[in-house]
């Protein structure tokens, strides 16, 4: 089952050049995302700290090294990549440990999710890649033997359970819905027997409303999804403000800069609800010319895992692509109401400097396995 069992190739051969159309997708991406947190914070920032560019300056110095960072992760061998794949599980496992400690960890709004080692951020964003990583490595190893529950399964619910339940206990439920998604969708490829999706699916719907029926937060931001205006000044206000920009931008929108959301209205709007202030600024023609770049990046990502001759390379390429066409699926859901709000952040938009990183990182990881494809560009 699956499209990835493809051969492995020795590391002598020949590599090809990165692939240029996903590179290009990449940094168009990134520089977009550049020129909406400089209008979508700029009010904030001169409200908070008196430059009103200083969350694009931050964000620009992180963009510029992140780029240099691409390049270079896009010139690793896909041998040290493999031998990097559980030493980066257990750096991620550790860091959310580390969350727990007293004078590292840091708490917002009532979760605790990141730490302070000279610099801020999220341990899951490393988790995420220290799943694919391993996963990729481990289905490769085993092959044939993946249909069995000794090793298609139990070592997979091992990893995944550790990763959960240190997830839960910040909580960081949104972190957990997308790593065991990408999780499934690697096993899936990896040839794994489909009763297991099923009874893994039903694992996750008694999860889940275990979590509801328990109540707090979660459970109001349930209500506060179904019904925003039943507490328009406390749980619902976020997403009527999103529900306002969106609806204010109409077809071509108000235009560049021109929003009026992000004028201390909206929170979050250069972070987790920048695609409102997309919507309100760009119009609905400007959001669909956006999510189209990502439906090609997507795309291309697979494309290139399909064509990559090396299997621990080719599940690594899927396993990346589908954990960025989930960030995005989850954050404009959230943002136009269709899903219930949770923490996640738009790729290459959303300000975070560290997060950045990382997804530039993991497009350098595709990049240097594109390398290895059997087939020209497109």
């Amino acid at each position: 089952m699956g499209f990835l069992r493809l051969p492995d190739v020795e590391t002598s051969e020949r590599e090809n050049l990165a692939d240029l159309p996903f590179l290009l997708l990449t940094l168009l991406l990134t520089g977009l995302g550049l020129v909406m947190i400089y209008s979508s914070s700029f009010a904030r920032a001169l409200y908070e700290t008196g430059d009103s560019a200083y969350y694009f300056k931050r964000q620009l110095v992180f963009s510029l090294i992140g780029a240099a960072e691409l390049l270079a992760v896009s010139r690793v061998k896909p041998e040290l990549l493999k031998k990097l794949a559980f030493p980066v599980l257990g750096i991620s496992i550790v860091f959310l440990i580390l969350v727990f400690v007293p004078g590292i960890g840091q708490s917002e709004n009532g979760a605790t999710r990141w730490i302070r080692l000279g610099i801020s951020f999220q341990p899951s964003e490393i988790a995420k890649l220290g799943v694919i990583l391993s996963y990729a490595a481990m289905i490769a190893s085993f092959q044939e033997k993946m249909e069995t529950f000794r090793y298609g399964i139990a070592p997979f619910a091992a990893i995944l359970a550790v990763i959960v339940v240190l997830l839960r206990l910040e909580p960081h439920n949104s972190a957990i819905v997308i790593i065991a998604c990408t999780a499934g969708a690697m096993l899936f490829l990896g040839g794994v027997r489909y009763r297991w999706f099923v009874l893994g699916g039903g694992v996750m719907l008694l999860g889940l409303a275990v979590i509801l029926g328990a109540g707090g937060y979660e459970a109001s931001r349930i209500t506060a999804w179904r019904d925003p205006f039943s507490d328009p000044s406390d749980s619902g206000y976020q997403i009527i403000q999103s529900l306002y920009a969106i609806g204010s931008g109409g077809l071509l929108g108000l235009g560049f800069g021109q929003g009026r959301q992000k004028y201390l209205y909206l929170p979050e709007e250069h972070n987790d609800y920048i695609f409102a202030i997309v919507c309100e600024e760009l119009g609905l023609a400007g959001a669909l010319a956006i999510l189209l770049l990502y439906a090609l990046l997507i795309l291309r990502g697979y494309w290139i895992a399909m064509h990559v001759r090396d299997r621990f390379l080719s599940l690594t390429v899927a396993g990346i692509t589908t954990l960025t066409a989930l960030q995005v699926f989850f954050n404009i859901g959230v943002v136009t109401n269709l899903l219930p709000s949770t923490g996640i952040s738009l790729p290459f938009f959303s300000y975070g400097g560290t997060a950045l990183l990382i997804q530039l990182g993991e497009m350098g990881i595709i990049l240097s396995a594109s390398r290895r494809c059997s087939a020209g560009f497109l």
